[in-house]
């Protein structure tokens, strides 16, 4: 049995007008200084969607009010695992901030691909990209 413990985490593809919400990881953190999906761990005894909430709400300072599980993974850092419940943001009320003092950018879908992500949210740009842009022309 692998002794690497699993972290579960609730992650947020919010979208505005074909533009996805983006927060830059503090450079002391695990994969720093790069851009990720906002999000945070699942606390014991929360549901997926009540920790997305949570998360949301403490690190960008919106209230969502439409979302709907988008895609799972699983990542295998060397020191860790997480266990990825991507959740598509279409409805919020209020206006997106760092409340952890982190920048925040929002980005076209297509520009994701140029754009550097921790490891594990490589297939998740890949998903977006494919879901949003199959239907346009290359």
């Amino acid at each position: 049995m692998s002794t690497a413990k699993v972290i579960h985490v609730a992650v947020g593809v919010i979208l505005r007008r074909q533009q996805i919400l983006l927060a830059l990881r503090n450079g002391k953190q695990h994969q720093g200084g790069k851009w990720e999906f906002p999000g945070g761990k699942v606390e014991q005894g929360e549901t997926v969607e009540q920790a997305l909430h949570r998360e949301l709400h403490e690190e960008v300072a919106i209230e969502v009010t439409a979302s709907s599980a988008f895609m799972q993974l699983e990542y295998a850092y060397p020191e860790k695992t997480v266990l990825l419940d991507i959740y598509l943001v279409t409805g919020f009320a209020g206006e997106p901030e760092g409340r952890e003092g982190q920048p925040l950018r929002w980005v076209g879908i297509a520009g994701l691909g140029d754009i550097e992500f921790p490891d594990a949210n490589q297939p998740i740009v890949e998903r977006v990209q494919q879901h949003f842009l199959t239907s346009q022309p290359a």
